[in-house]
């Protein structure tokens, strides 16, 4: 697989992972101003997936989704951690840890494919700014 199309893949799983994680958490959160700050992230995650799947195709190239096997680790994982917690505050931290990971992946991956073509890397360090901005917000619901 080469660059343009690992890195497209890459917005595309990462960016699958935040809709379905946060379709599962926004049916548990009680706390409206919550509630639309998910739905704010929820609407970007799904016009940065559409985006990187249009881009995929538009070069020829298949997504990548995500696995069901890694789809039902992060379900049972999800309900594991919110079972006995179900704050706000606890599903804020979840989120800001997940976006770390985003955070530490996109910047590998912007280094790692720096030849990529410009529109790709645009959509790749939009990702990156995306998920910087979430654990900023996340951060007033701790």
């Amino acid at each position: 697989m080469n660059g343009n199309a690992a890195l497209l893949n890459f917005v595309y799983q990462n960016s699958e992972m935040g809709v379905n994680t946060i379709e599962q958490l926004i049916e548990i959160v009680k706390d409206e101003n919550f509630r639309v700050q998910l739905d704010s992230q929820l609407n970007e995650y799904k016009d940065i997936n559409r985006a990187a799947r249009e881009k995929l195709n538009e070069n020829g190239y298949d997504e990548k989704g995500i696995g069901t096997l890694d789809k039902i680790k992060t379900y049972l994982m999800i309900n594991l951690q919110t079972q006995n917690d179900k704050s706000t505050s606890h599903i804020a931290e979840m989120l800001i840890i997940g976006s770390n990971m985003g955070v530490i992946n996109a910047i590998r991956n912007i280094r790692k494919y720096s030849a990529a073509e410009p529109s790709i890397l645009a959509l790749m360090e939009r990702l990156l700014r995306f998920e910087e901005n979430n654990i900023q917000e996340l951060k007033n619901f701790l």
